[in-house]
């Protein structure tokens, strides 16, 4: 028997960062297609959050399928779906790829309140700091080429 417990905060972009998702209650159509999609991939979804151009989920995911593959799926399958829906007319596409981090499970009710706490957050730190520190968090470097896709 394997034993394995993949935590993973992710940030999935609009399309070119346009802010064209909603602020109301419609958006939780997209949260509750998003938290189907992980469950019908075998995932858990511990938190999801938005703001106008990005989505900040906490999930865990299964061994048995690549993370681009789930990620591809939950990006892919939910575009599809919230073309349809009202309030989701500005939406174009999510962005070019993803930002994913692996965390311990010790940090789980950190980053539920990270997430919780993104409108707050982000009345004083723009996006594209955050996602640049984000990414400087994997040890990479941000490409600023990627910005606009």
């Amino acid at each position: 028997m394997s034993y394995v417990n993949l935590l993973i905060h992710a940030v999935i972009r609009t399309k070119a960062s346009e802010q064209t998702l909603p602020t109301d209650d419609k958006v939780k159509f997209l949260y509750q297609e998003m938290w189907g999609i992980i469950k019908n991939k075998g995932g858990y979804l511990y938190r999801i959050n938005s703001m106008p151009d990005h989505v900040h989920l906490l999930f865990t995911m299964p061994a048995t399928i690549s993370l681009s593959e789930f990620m591809q799926a939950l990006k892919g399958s939910s575009s599809k779906i919230i073309k349809t829906k009202d309030g989701f007319e500005n939406f174009v596409a999510w962005g070019e790829g993803y930002a994913a981090l692996s965390k311990s499970m010790e940090d789980k009710q950190t980053i539920i309140n990270y997430i919780i706490n993104q409108q707050e957050h982000h009345k004083t730190v723009i996006f594209k700091d955050e996602y640049i520190a984000f990414i400087e968090e994997m040890g990479l470097d941000f490409d600023e080429r990627d910005w606009n896709r």
